[in-house]
């Protein structure tokens, strides 16, 4: 097969010397041994160690070596430079040195700060010096939040608020967290969460928000250090309802921001919304596709791309969203990157008298700035060398010329450094591969054969073979490499015999011999007789690969039928290429042929122009053009830029034109959704490109102007409704029509004259409609409707609402059946009405039915309770040591609801006491008064929640009351210090009497007013427990708001006897003792007191 091609791709392999170019192009120069053996070299000095470029004192170190190592001929001398002014580590006795070293070590002796600084390494001999890249000691103090004294932050329920954490800088990374001062993690969800500053924000503040030890922690894992800012205090007020609000941006402020990184750093963009209902935030890249590796975290609130690249560059835009709007903000991501070589300077060794090229440029964002050094001092006028743009000429070179130049390249995100180690000498070959090296070869195989040589200037390398005379090594089969080394290609027979390198230069010549030996080829057999099996191609694969974007990468390129033995190949410009072709056939794909020889094409005008063009309207008044770029290889040649054209469609105007580097375009101050025509044309040095096509796009939307007019509500049963509207017109949409919403809450239930707007519902139905079906609906409720449109902007404003109501339906499943009491005969159950009657109730119909666990199975027996309000009833006439199952349900005029189920066993006899439930009790409560109790008698008491509805409890504990005994009571010890303080005031005032001579009556009754008693509860009170923190109990409903308040201690004369009690003239108490204490022993009371641990 041929591969037809231009004649610059052809080359003819009969290459019989080579040039060497050894030791111009490695990256440091480094004299062989073998030379040194023979010859005392002087070499420049070159930096072999050298610390980061950022060493940090860590306090828990020992000591901080800051290293620099060099190696050259004569043995470098070493001096550092602390913040640009000379240093000498040898000056300070602390500081411990090496001899013929740069290193030094500062020991963490407690005196670091004075070393902290910027140093430099400079290593020397006589032909010049090397430096090392600056090294920044950094000495990080202990990071500290400052005393401060913080006002408590008082907030509305459902307004916004932000608590700062505002940590202290320290050595990255920096890790934030939110917790309490028992370190309990303050919970986040998509309400609550923490920016990216440390600041933790609120959506909208509810009534557990309120606590008063908010703590940000900041920890430096680096230094092992954790700091914690002073508590914060929040108090959040409650209000009667929360009103729906719009959207905002807590964070970041604005519409807009701009936002750059460097190259391999993860990608942050956060946004955090408050607003109520609580925002959902979604995020697109502008005219892309958000990178695949792109995540979400933090509820939605924060993108991140790892290790952002170039392409992960442009405009993002954050929209948080919920029933009543949006809002939105636009990030311009630009990526940029440290320094990196695209030529670094590279160590030569050359002739004296030659033009000596130095090259240093580097790419990078910002474009780095380029330096020039010569062994270590800047670069000044008058000098031998020249400057020409990125490269340094050394004309006529001489041995003085001999030096070590730096190049340092830096951008704000970083500096390079390159010593490049330019040697200006004269030197005859030296062959450093051993004379009489044998090699052995296979006949049909390769070989290759070394001559290693080391001279300046560079030597011509010829091979010869010693056959029946001298002769030059040619042909096809032979290739002599830049390092000297002969290759022979499908070795044969005759190739056997003495080789000679010979290496010459203008200082002289050198020559080695080496001998080849050539073994014929090895035959395998195999049993049986012998097979051939041969197909042709049916078609020819053509592969390229270039080395400028992607070196290595073989792509195909082209498809030959198999009776074809040449191709014409459509290439790009200005890329260097190479070839291979492979066969095909039945079986498979055959290998590859060697590749060809490098063919570059010349630059040439782009033959495309853009694709995926796309017009997007993300802002009123602007209108955003994106397209897909072409790739870096249809370029055709330097200088690619776009022609960006556009007009309005709808007047006769000029194109108006713009020339951009980037795949994205802006068209600012546009009117509100116009059409437009838009073609995009490339441009490199060489040309244009191909006429384009135009295309046709929409500036920005803005949100619809109208609302829909003529809305209606028909009811078509007790949970559907069918609403019905007016179109809005096309010139009020402002944009593309992308539906109507509705938005619908209920303002009440009918059942309660009550208004209290509920949650607000919404329903979007896509294209342009005039009416849908809203499903869903509480029965027997009014509502409250609207409707608006939406296009890509944005909802319009909505209709004015409208009111209906929904009939009645069957009520939900009742919340609450329970099994209050079983006996032999009877069983006692308790429920609870429904939540949402969806109607007025009109009563309940209870089933109950034998269940034993034999086949037995009574007929079902209902009852059909008509009064709404019951909520116990006794069974009664049930058999012993049964088991019954019953099913409740609530009803109203439509029918009844769902039913809810208990089951039960009855006892063999009727117990001697049973249950008493008390009504639900306030949850702030910890302890429980319990009266009415017999002394000496054993109870069980139980703390269930208000729900309970199975045997289950929270608590239980059997108690027995103490048997009374007088002396030991409270209200004897009362008594009788009351008696003897009356008969006290009694005697003194007979005494006063008697004195004055005369006698008076005692007062005839004296009013006493009986002691206020303990306000308990009623037979069938019971206790209910909360924990500290006065929060209601897991999974219970809300307790009934009414207090119960414990008894005052003190007795009262009036409980030992009747309220006409006397006094004797003489003060003496008419009024019995015995006989009362009967009343008061069987007033034994028990108190309860528990305190029940809520998990955190």
């Amino acid at each position: 097969m041929r591969l037809q091609m231009s004649p610059g791709l052809a080359t003819v392999l009969s290459l019989i010397t080579c040039i060497s170019c050894a030791f111009e192009t490695t990256a440091a120069i480094d004299i062989p041994l073998e030379v040194l053996g023979h010859v005392n070299i002087e070499q420049l000095p070159t930096i072999t160690v050298q610390s980061p470029s950022s060493l940090i004192a860590f306090p828990f170190d020992e000591s901080f070596p800051v290293t620099c190592e060099a190696k050259g001929n004569p043995e470098p001398e070493f001096r550092w430079t602390k913040n640009g002014q000379e240093f000498d580590p040898f000056l300070d006795p602390r500081l411990m040195k090496e001899e013929n070293s740069g290193t030094f070590v500062i020991p963490n002796n407690g005196n670091l700060t004075e070393y902290q600084g910027t140093y430099r390494c400079y290593a020397s001999n006589k032909l010049g010096t090397a430096i090392s890249k600056e090294i920044e000691f950094i000495v990080p103090h202990v990071p500290k939040f400052p005393k401060e004294t913080l006002e408590p932050v008082v907030v509305e329920e459902g307004q916004p608020f932000t608590l700062k954490c505002n940590p202290p800088k320290g050595i990255p990374p920096l890790q934030i967290y939110w917790m309490t001062i028992s370190l309990q993690h303050i919970e986040q969800d998509e309400r609550v969460s923490m920016g990216l500053n440390g600041d933790l924000h609120f959506s909208h503040a509810v009534e557990r928000d309120s606590r008063r030890d908010y703590c940000c922690f900041a920890a430096f894992p680096r230094i092992r250090t954790i700091v914690q800012k002073t508590a914060m205090s929040v108090i959040v007020k409650t209000t009667n309802a929360i009103l729906d609000r719009r959207p905002s941006l807590l964070t970041p402020s604005g519409v807009r921001s701009e936002t750059k990184l460097v190259k391999g750093e993860d990608l942050k963009l956060e946004c955090v919304a408050e607003g109520f209902p609580t925002p959902q935030v979604d995020w697109v890249k502008m005219g892309h596709q958000l990178p695949a590796k792109a995540k979400l975290e933090n509820h939605g609130k924060l993108l991140i791309v790892p290790r952002a690249e170039q392409e992960d560059s442009g405009k993002y835009m954050c929209k948080a969203k919920n029933p009543l709007g949006e809002a939105v903000h636009y990030f311009t991501v630009t990526v940029e990157e440290p320094p990196e070589w695209e030529s670094e300077p590279q160590s030569q060794l050359s002739m004296i008298g030659s033009d000596v090229h130095i090259k240093c440029s580097a790419s990078g964002s910002p474009q780095p700035t380029i330096t020039w050094m010569v062994n270590g001092l800047p670069l000044e006028h008058p000098f031998p060398q020249r400057v020409f743009g990125d490269t340094i000429v050394l004309h006529n070179a001489q041995a003085p010329n001999s030096a070590v130049y730096q190049c340092e390249a830096s951008n704000i995100h970083g500096t390079l450094l390159s010593n490049a180690n330019i040697m200006i000498m004269n030197l005859p070959p030296m062959i450093l591969t051993k004379e009489g090296e044998d090699y052995s070869a296979v006949e049909g195989k390769g070989v290759m054969m070394h001559c290693s040589v080391f001279s300046s200037p560079p030597s011509s390398i010829t091979w010869y073979v010693q056959k029946d005379s001298t002769e030059s090594v040619e042909g096809p089969r032979f290739t002599v490499h830049d390092n000297g080394t002969l290759e022979i290609y499908r070795v044969e027979k005759d190739d056997t015999g003495q080789y000679t390198c010979l290496a010459k230069n203008t200082e002289g010549t050198s020559a080695i011999d080496s001998m080849l030996y050539v073994k014929g080829k090895l035959l395998k057999k195999r049993s049986g007789l012998p097979s051939l099996s041969f197909c042709l191609s049916t078609e020819f694969v053509v592969e390229y690969e270039e080395n400028q974007w992607e070196p290595g990468n073989w792509k195909e390129l082209l498809r030959v039928p198999g009776n074809h033995n040449s191709a014409v190949l459509k290439l790009h410009g200005h890329v260097d290429y190479r070839f291979r072709v492979s066969g095909v056939n039945t079986v498979g794909r055959g290998p590859s042929s060697e590749p060809t020889e490098r063919y570059k094409t010349p630059p040439a005008a782009p033959d495309k122009n853009p694709e995926n063009i796309k017009i997007e309207a993300h802002l009123p008044h602007e209108m955003d053009i994106n397209w897909e770029p072409l790739l870096p290889i249809e370029h055709n040649g330097p200088g690619l830029e776009y022609k960006v054209s556009y007009k309005r469609q709808d007047m006769e105007e000029d194109w108006k034109e713009h020339m951009v580097k980037r795949h994205s375009f802006v068209v600012k101050n546009t009117p509100t959704f116009v059409p437009y025509e838009i073609k995009i044309q490339t441009r490199n040095h060489q040309g244009w490109g191909p006429e384009p096509k135009v295309v046709t796009g929409y500036s920005g939307e803005d949100f619809p102007s109208s609302a829909p007019d003529d809305v209606a509500v028909e009811v078509m049963n007790s949970s559907v409704v069918k609403v019905s509207w007016t179109r809005v017109h096309k010139d009020k949409l402002n944009g593309h029509l992308g539906g109507y919403r509705i938005n619908w809450w209920r303002l009440r239930s009918l059942v309660d004259s009550k208004k209290s707007h509920g949650d607000k519902h919404t329903l979007t139905f896509p294209g342009d409609r005039n009416h849908a079906t809203v499903p869903g609906l509480t029965p027997f409720s009014e509502y409250s409707l609207i409707v608006m449109t939406f296009n890509g902007r944005g909802n319009g404003p909505g209709s004015h609402p409208v009111n209906f109501k929904t009939p009645e339906g069957v009520p939900e499943k009742n919340p609450v059946f329970r099994v209050t009491d079983v006996q032999k005969h009877t069983v006692s159950l308790a429920w609870a009405p429904p939540v949402e009657p969806n109607g007025i109730l009109t009563g309940y119909l209870l089933e109950y039915q034998l269940i034993n666990d034999t086949d037995e199975v009574g007929p079902s027996q209902t009852v059909d309770i008509s009064n709404p309000d019951t909520t116990k009833w006794i069974l009664r006439n049930l058999e012993p040591m049964s088991r019954y199952k019953f099913n409740l349900r609530s009803c109203t005029t439509v029918g009844c609801g769902p039913v809810v189920s208990e089951e039960c066993t009855t006892t063999l006899e009727t117990s001697e006491g049973h249950w008493k439930i008390s009504e639900a009790l306030n949850t702030s409560k910890t302890f429980h008064i319990i009266d009415g109790l017999e002394p000496g008698t054993e109870y069980t008491v139980r703390l269930v929640p208000n729900n309970w509805v199975d045997n289950s409890s929270i608590f239980e504990d059997v108690i027995m009351t103490k048997s009374t005994g007088i002396s030991t009571q409270g209200w004897f010890i009362g008594l009788m210090c009351a008696i003897a303080l009356l008969t006290l005031i009694v005697l003194i005032a007979c005494f006063v009497n008697r004195n004055k001579g005369g006698k008076y009556s005692v007062k005839e009754k004296e009013d006493l007013h009986p002691d206020v008693e303990s306000q308990g509860m009623n037979d069938d009170t019971f206790c209910e427990y909360s924990d500290n923190d006065e929060k209601p109990l897991k999974g219970s409903q809300q307790s009934l708001s009414r207090e119960i308040k414990a008894g005052d201690s003190g007795d009262s004369l009036v409980d030992y006897g009747d309220e006409d009690a006397q006094f004797n003239e003489d003060g003496s108490f008419i009024g019995e003792y015995a006989g009362r204490k009967e009343k008061r022993e069987k007033r034994a009371s028990a108190e309860i007191k528990a305190t029940i641990q809520t998990p955190a």
